[in-house]
Parts: C-alpha cells; sequence; structure tokens
C-alpha cells in the first residue's frame, strides 16, 4: 500500500471512529433513560452488542433444545403429499436474550453452543444460517439458588464477557422509585440502527492495537494458565483460559477504546477488561476454594504482573 493510500485509510477510520463515537454517545444518553446508575455495567454491555430485533426465551428445567432452534414438523399437503417443514425457534433473531439460562438442563444450554460459534443450526442435517448481526444476551442466577445447573464450559467461553450486576447506589434506587411507580414509564428508544451497529463492528476490528497491548494481553491470558502461571498462582488454577480469551479480550479492548472515542487501545483497556472476559473461561481447584480463594482475586494478582 502507498503511503497516500494508507494515509487516506487512516483519515477513513478516523471519521468512521468519529461517527461511531457519536452514536455510541446518544446510545448512552438513551441508556440513561430507562436504566439508572450501572454505567460500568452499561459500558461493558456497549462493548458487546447494541439495539436490534430482539427475543426472549424464559429458560426452565423442562426447556427442551427444539424449544430454542426449532424443528421439523410433518405437513400434509391438500393433494395428500406429506413433507418435512422447518419452524425456527426464537434463536433465529438478531438479539436473543436466555433469560435465567442456568435454569435450565446443561444439554439444552448446549443447544445454543453451534448457534454461538457458527452463526447457523443444523437440524435434520439441513443448516439453517441466522439473521445478521446474531448476538446472544445471557442473564444467570447465583448457582447457590435452588434449581440452578452451571454452564458447560464449552459455552461460557463463547461468551465474550460475564458482567456483574450489584446493587444500585441510593441516588440510582430513589430515580428508579419515581420513574417505575409513576402514572408513566420512561421507553426506551433506538439510537443505533442495525446498518450502523455493523459498520461500527467492523470498524473495532480496524483499530490498531500496538505491540505493548498485545504484550498485555498475551502475557495476561498465558498466565492464567496452570502450566505458564507462577508457582504461587499455578497450585491454585484448575484449568484456565484458552486461545479464545486472547481473541476476546483483543476485540474488547478495542470496542473500549472506540467508545471512548479513541483511536488506540492501551494497557490500562487491558486490566480494566481482564476480570470479565478471563473470569468465566478458568476455575479454582477445591484446595484454592477452601482456603478462601476466588477467581477474581487471582485475577487481581495476574493483573498486578503487566
Amino acid at each position: 500500500m502507498s503511503p497516500a493510500n494508507a494515509e487516506n485509510l487512516d483519515q477513513m477510520i478516523v471519521r468512521a471512529a468519529e461517527t461511531t463515537a457519536e452514536s455510541v454517545k446518544a446510545a448512552r444518553t438513551a441508556i440513561g433513560n430507562v436504566i439508572f446508575g450501572q454505567e460500568k455495567v452499561v459500558d461493558h454491555a456497549l462493548i458487546t452488542v447494541l439495539g436490534l430485533q430482539a427475543r426472549r426465551v424464559q429458560f426452565t428445567p423442562d426447556l427442551m433444545p427444539s424449544d430454542i432452534i426449532g424443528a421439523e414438523v410433518l405437513e400434509e399437503s391438500a393433494a395428500g403429499k406429506r413433507s418435512f417443514r422447518f419452524i425456527e425457534g426464537p434463536v433465529f433473531t438478531q438479539l436473543l436474550l436466555a433469560d435465567e439460562i442456568n435454569r435450565a438442563s446443561p444439554r439444552t444450554q448446549s443447544a445454543l453452543l453451534q448457534s454461538m460459534q457458527e452463526y447457523h443450526v443444523t437440524v435434520a442435517g439441513q443448516r439453517h444460517d441466522l439473521p445478521k448481526p446474531f448476538h446472544v444476551l445471557a442473564t444467570q442466577n447465583p448457582l447457590e439458588q435452588e434449581g440452578t445447573y452451571p454452564l458447560p464450559e464449552a459455552q461460557l467461553d463463547r461468551f465474550l464477557m460475564e458482567i456483574d450486576v450489584t446493587y444500585p447506589d441510593r441516588e440510582a434506587e430513589k430515580r428508579i422509585l419515581f420513574d417505575t411507580t409513576g402514572v408513566e414509564e420512561t421507553k426506551p428508544q433506538a439510537a443505533m440502527s442495525v446498518e450502523d451497529l455493523m459498520a461500527a463492528q467492523r470498524l473495532v476490528r480496524r483499530i490498531p492495537v500496538g505491540e505493548s497491548v498485545v504484550e498485555a494481553i498475551l502475557n495476561l491470558v498465558r498466565s492464567a494458565r496452570p502450566d505458564n502461571a507462577s508457582d504461587d498462582i499455578a497450585k491454585q488454577i484448575a484449568w484456565g483460559p484458552g486461545p479464545r480469551a486472547s481473541q476476546a479480550l483483543m476485540l474488547a479492548v478495542r470496542a473500549r477504546a472506540l467508545l471512548d472515542g479513541r483511536l488506540a487501545p492501551s494497557v490500562d483497556d487491558v486490566l480494566e477488561l481482564a476480570e470479565p472476559v478471563l473470569k468465566h473461561r478458568m476455575a479454582l481447584n477445591f484446595a484454592a476454594r477452601a482456603d478462601g480463594a476466588s477467581v477474581e482475586s487471582v485475577i487481581g494478582k495476574l493483573k498486578t504482573k503487566i
């Protein structure tokens, strides 16, 4: 690429980043009208997805895989000819809200695996492509609650981030009281179109990443694996994050920089997103848990070494 073409490309990325930053600002404002406080949760959610056509599935213990992906039914025409027809399940949407996902059995939870990785499902040997873009946003109850199942490790790895939603602060809860108990309730407004979102997703992959950030990502992820961790941490880890963690962190730091109106991520972005990207991709052994250690505390130690 010639210097002139490279300069034009850089200018195009800058203009696209400025446009996306304005759209994200509008999205933040729109979200702030219906979700009070929780700014960090909102920002982390924005890193993963923005306004799409949505469907919701309430996960329950009796939910079957076909209730999510769909199934073939036998139909008979007026002429008496029988044939199978595929009826799409709720997974055929742009944004799937899997509510209380760990209420369903691991078998049903795993029905989402192919969808989340390949963006299509296969039923009776036939491939059915999902809409674009496609995103799964799942909520889960604490494992200590009755009637919950742990998510399979393979499925956890498909989620870009695990975002903890804590109790709102006092001022936010006060706003919730007034806004949700009055005669009228504020409704969310669309701030970005699907085309805007897909353009932003393409832009994220073009954001340049410096060598120091790449090294920080590799050092962090690899040091969370038993084979590469220091002795004091290796003895606490049962299993660590795989290459998808590095990929997720690489995309997430780019997206965070873009949300902040910056044209390149920094090591601070890596440290900020380390916990939500890694904590569902690793586990501690029994001895470490018995000693009171947590995944969050181990990630905190790893961050201090970056």
